[in-house]
């Protein structure tokens, strides 16, 4: 079988004509940058905020077009928002309604609400996710610092405390969820198109991992990282769940500004280590989530300290305190200390979280006072709405 590439995918999608129904949406710019794996074709489609539901039609036309074509084993085709796409996008006749039934893929999906849920008025581009009734990151300014195992075991602490609780894995580069959780293998579908979230420790997860290979190299600009994170956060069978947990990538990147500006976040958990260098960068993680109006819910000091397991020596490798003296200095909370041992890296190395594998020793009940402290800000409060953000 011969391998595809971009510049036939590009010939194919030739084929299907843009909004003005006169030229195709190649020649209008709309197709973002084509990434092939293991024979499947990734892309978006830049449209209006504002007529993407109408639009869906189009994007079934160009998945449906390249997973025809020989040596494509599917296709994830999605739409994505810009201001500049409305003058690509020239208005046109209604759209029909798109079909139930269609050439489907392994990732794509249609979106149903749960039954049940707290229902969100609607935002363009902020709208909640049906069953989840709040959605919290948890991020940090630098990588290295801890903050995948921070998370993963925060949602444990919050599951432990007795809530619904699903962790989502925003970082499409380095996605560490299936190895910390160790869970393996596909997500199954429903009706072709809606994922079924992975689960392992009573926690429901989504995550790129599972849906390309380890080894894969994501080569994805802005506008396909934001449309995976949607498609990952809306488009994921979660069924009801008092918390979201959203591992962020470290930095404020893309993947920060999309889950900013297009997810309704109750709040964000800023995870750092002592050392100065690392506290530089956690200022950044939180002057962005206070410009784009995101409650900061406190701070995690993480690696604050180290025991020797021979000895009980303490030893403050990275320094102590700095992140507490941070919270202090900006007046956010300050949510807990967790050490640096032994039991952290291997267990998180083996796919057994400290929470989950040791539920009664003394770094779990850490992590379900940071739990704790965490729900008691968010417990029982709508999911906010986001800012609008137009990027120029």
């Amino acid at each position: 079988m011969t391998d595809v590439t971009k510049e036939q995918v590009l010939e194919t999608l030739k084929t299907v004509r843009g909004p003005d129904l006169e030229h195709d949406i190649v020649e209008l710019g709309m197709v973002s940058d084509v990434f092939i794996s293991d024979g499947k074709v990734y892309f978006s489609i830049t449209v209006p905020a504002d007529r993407a539901k109408e639009l869906e039609p189009m994007r079934l036309a160009a998945e449906r077009v390249v997973k025809a074509m020989p040596g494509v084993k599917g296709a994830l085709v999605t739409l994505t928002a810009d201001k500049k796409a409305a003058a690509a996008a020239p208005a046109a006749r209604p759209a029909p309604n798109p079909p139930h039934g269609h050439a489907g893929h392994d990732h794509q999906h249609e979106h149903r609400g749960h039954t049940h849920a707290p229902q969100q008025p609607p935002r363009v581009g902020k709208i909640g996710v049906p069953g989840i009734a709040a959605i919290i990151a948890v991020a940090s300014g630098k990588g290295g610092v801890g903050k995948s195992t921070t998370a993963v075991n925060l949602a444990l602490g919050l599951l432990a405390n007795g809530l619904r609780v699903g962790i989502l894995d925003a970082d499409i580069y380095g996605p560490s969820m299936p190895r910390l959780l160790k869970i393996s293998g596909r997500p199954t579908q429903i009706d072709g198109r809606i994922i079924n979230p992975m689960e392992n420790y009573g926690l429901k997860v989504m995550s790129m991992g599972f849906l390309v290979d380890e080894e894969t190299a994501m080569i994805w600009r802005g506008p396909m990282v934001q449309s995976a994170l949607l498609q990952m956060l809306r488009e994921v069978a979660w069924g009801e769940l008092d918390v979201l947990v959203v591992d962020m990538p470290p930095g404020t990147g893309d993947a920060q500004l999309t889950m900013a500006q297009q997810v309704p976040l109750a709040g964000a958990v800023i995870v750092s280590t002592p050392q100065d260098l690392a506290l530089i960068d956690a200022r950044k993680g939180l002057n962005m989530f206070r410009k784009v109006e995101v409650p900061v819910l406190g701070i995690v000091e993480n690696m604050s300290y180290f025991i020797a397991p021979d000895t009980g020596t303490r030893y403050d490798i990275f320094g102590h305190g700095g992140a507490r003296k941070e919270a202090e200095r900006i007046g956010v909370p300050f949510l807990g200390e967790v050490p640096l041992t032994m039991n952290i890296r291997e267990t998180s190395d083996a796919g057994t979280p400290l929470v989950a594998s040791e539920p009664n020793g003394v770094v779990a009940g850490i992590y379900r006072g940071i739990a704790t402290k965490v729900w008691e800000q968010i417990g029982g409060q709508p999911q906010r709405p986001a800012p609008a953000i137009v990027f120029e």
